[in-house]
């Protein structure tokens, strides 16, 4: 009447008042008288939700996995939400805009993400077995998301109900685990078999170890017996060695005494020479003349001798030069007696 109303709510829901623009009420399961015209209310609910999801993801080897769970949260900050999200009603408590979808929408698409990076280090098997450690993934996800965040709401529990193949990959497992137990079975038929055949194998092998056995001891005598044989040959070898070594050692102080007996020698005839040198070297620089007068010869022939040759070396200064055939046949008589 006249545009003024009663409304209330239940202690599960958390209204805001608003008057003009501003807040002029809040709090929980609220009832009061207002005017329409110039009001507008919010009823955020504050009981838990249990929101059911159903995602795919892609595994490392490329194929398809559906993740199937539920998240159970509730609204921590309903005021927080209220700024966030549109939770409007009208004069019957009605919504006038459903955002509920919208929230649990974007807790969904958190969760994938959550997911996602996970998901795609896995190969299918190992996806398939992975719903605890997912379970912990989305729960961190979500814990650590600032859109959460933003939203006021609290994760109260994440649980995964399902991961599953597409049905073309899970016949393939189907069919690889009957063939693996298969595979069991006729192992089993195998061990039975392989046993007896197995204990038969024993027995020839006991039977061929001892023959081996035998074989093995001739074997040892005889290396025993080439071993002493080579030692011997080896001793044999060592005194040739040592005589050859011996010999050696004689031939290289031969050899040390006749190079030292050389290099004596050697030395002996450099110092002679010296010496002859040494005595020489005066005579060798005076002139013959000087040598032979030195001689004091007191044979005429000889002066004679050497008064030819000063004519000789001084030929042509002479212009005539006679010599008596007397004196020639002289000095050659006196020659031939």
């Amino acid at each position: 009447m006249f545009g003024i109303n009663f409304i209330k709510f239940d202690s599960m829901t958390y209204v805001i008042k608003f008057q003009n623009g501003q807040v002029v009420k809040e709090g929980r399961g609220l009832s009061f008288f207002y005017y329409s015209p110039t009001t507008s209310i919010s009823a955020v609910p504050m009981g838990s939700n249990n929101l059911p999801f159903i995602f795919s993801e892609t595994t490392k080897d490329y194929q398809t996995v559906i993740i199937q769970g539920q998240i159970t949260y509730k609204i921590g900050n309903p005021k927080q939400l209220a700024d966030v999200l549109d939770f409007t009603v009208n004069g019957n408590g009605v919504y006038k805009k459903d955002d509920t979808e919208k929230l649990n929408q974007t807790i969904v698409n958190e969760a994938q993400t959550a997911t996602s990076s996970f998901i795609h280090q896995l190969g299918l098997k190992e996806a398939i077995r992975a719903a605890k450690t997912i379970e912990i993934k989305i729960t961190e996800g979500l814990s650590n998301s600032q859109a959460i965040k933003l939203l006021g709401i609290e994760i109260l529990s994440i649980n995964i109900l399902a991961i599953k193949a597409t049905p073309e990959m899970e016949r393939a497992l189907e069919t690889e685990t009957r063939e693996g137990l298969q595979q069991e079975a006729d192992q089993a038929i195998y061990t039975r078999r392989n046993f007896a055949v197995e204990q038969e194998r024993k027995i020839k092998e006991s039977e061929l170890n001892t023959e081996i056995a035998i074989e093995e001891k001739n074997k040892q005598i005889a290396e025993k017996k080439a071993e002493t044989e080579v030692q011997k040959a080896e001793s044999e070898l060592k005194l040739r060695e040592m005589q050859v070594q011996a010999d050696i050692a004689i031939e290289n102080q031969r050899k040390i005494l006749l190079e030292q007996k050389t290099a004596n020698q050697i030395k002996e005839a450099d110092t002679q020479g010296y010496v002859l040198e040494t005595t020489l070297k005066p005579y060798k620089e005076l002139d013959w003349k000087i040598l032979t007068a030195l001689n004091n010869n007191p044979d005429p022939k000889f002066n004679i001798s050497l008064a030819f040759r000063e004519l000789a070396e001084n030929a042509g200064k002479i212009g005539n030069l006679n010599i008596s055939p007397e004196l020639l046949d002289t000095l050659l008589n006196d020659k031939r007696k």
